[in-house]
């Protein structure tokens, strides 16, 4: 078994900004409201891009940082929700974007979590020896499908993309695990196409539009985070006094705050940077790893746990031990 490393990181997210105030001029809401509620105070949102194009500038970041030509990509897996076709998938298009004409590719599902799932899937075909070099990207153009209307969700939800490669080479993937539980799949949704066809006696119409329980997802939340934390340490000599920063999905603050209480640790130990991205879903995490590397907030040698929740449910975590210099 080869060992994994990643030796890049990429984002990107669209240049127009809506600000609380902003969204206060359509919704009944306030800057107050949805800062105290959430820490957000602004978010990025698409004007002209779509899926795609955010995540072939995060790849390209990506790559540029790992310096690695997209000739040498093997595999590319997109995590989102938001695609910009049913088919062909967004890897396929982004393949073509970038010019990565050896790798194969498809997308995965998993929401908020799907960065995570990402990982580990790439970490596999590595592991083994199927792949060399991995691209794995999470994006999400979730104002597509917000219903802007609905102030309980609009103020939380924005647009970006994050890009992670992953390569043999030294033990940066330490540990890693997933799951879901479809028992509280209908507390965040958003419909498909309905049923209509030659043959249906009714038809139906169906807004696609998100749809969340929030009580119901913070209770989640705020119990899975440390049940994955404390998983993804097991059997590996580490303990969370050893972990540098942990990388949250960026979906609120209250959760984050909740989840360090329940830990026995300061909240400070948590990354987040959702007051200037707002929740970006499957985006989220790579978007905040690339932000840490780029910042030189990450020495090699750190340990790092990345955590997500999300629709689903689904949730999972990655225990990584920094490769890059």
């Amino acid at each position: 078994m080869y060992n994994v490393e990643i030796v890049g990181t990429g984002s990107y997210v669209p240049l127009y900004k809506v600000s609380n105030e902003d969204i206060s001029k359509f919704v009944e809401t306030s800057d107050q409201w949805i800062s105290e509620r959430t820490g957000i105070k602004e978010r990025r949102i698409c004007t002209t891009e779509d899926t795609t194009d955010l995540a072939a500038r995060a790849a390209l970041e990506a790559l540029k940082d790992a310096e690695i030509s997209p000739e040498e990509v093997d595999l590319i897996i997109v995590a989102t929700a938001t695609p910009d076709y049913f088919f062909p998938s967004t890897a396929c298009l982004v393949q073509e974007r970038i010019g990565a004409c050896k790798a194969t590719g498809f997308d995965i599902s998993a929401a908020c979590t799907g960065f995570i799932y990402g990982l580990t899937i790439a970490r596999q075909f590595i592991r083994t020896g199927m792949y060399k070099t991995a691209l794995v990207i999470g994006s999400e153009v979730l104002s597509k499908i917000t219903d802007w209307e609905d102030r309980n969700t609009c103020v939380l939800f924005a647009d970006g993309a994050g890009a992670a490669v992953l390569r043999r080479g030294e033990e940066g993937l330490v540990s890693e695990m997933i799951g879901s539980d479809g028992n509280g799949a209908e507390n965040l949704q958003c419909p498909a196409v309905p049923l209509n066809n030659k043959f249906t006696e009714t038809k139906k119409l169906s807004a696609s539009y998100i749809s969340m329980n929030g009580r119901e997802i913070y209770k989640f939340a705020v119990k899975v985070i440390p049940d994955c934390i404390h998983k993804v340490l097991e059997d590996t000599g580490y303990t969370l006094d050893d972990i540098k920063i942990i990388i949250p999905h960026q979906a609120n603050v209250r959760i984050v705050d909740a989840a360090a209480k329940k830990l026995g640790i300061d909240k400070d130990r948590f990354f987040v940077n959702l007051h200037r991205y707002g929740n970006t879903s499957g985006a989220s995490i790579p978007i905040a790893l690339d932000e840490m590397s780029k910042q030189k907030l990450l020495k090699k040698d750190d340990l790092i746990i990345l955590v997500g929740f999300g629709a689903g449910l689904t949730y999972g975590a990655q225990l990584i031990r920094w490769s890059k210099v």
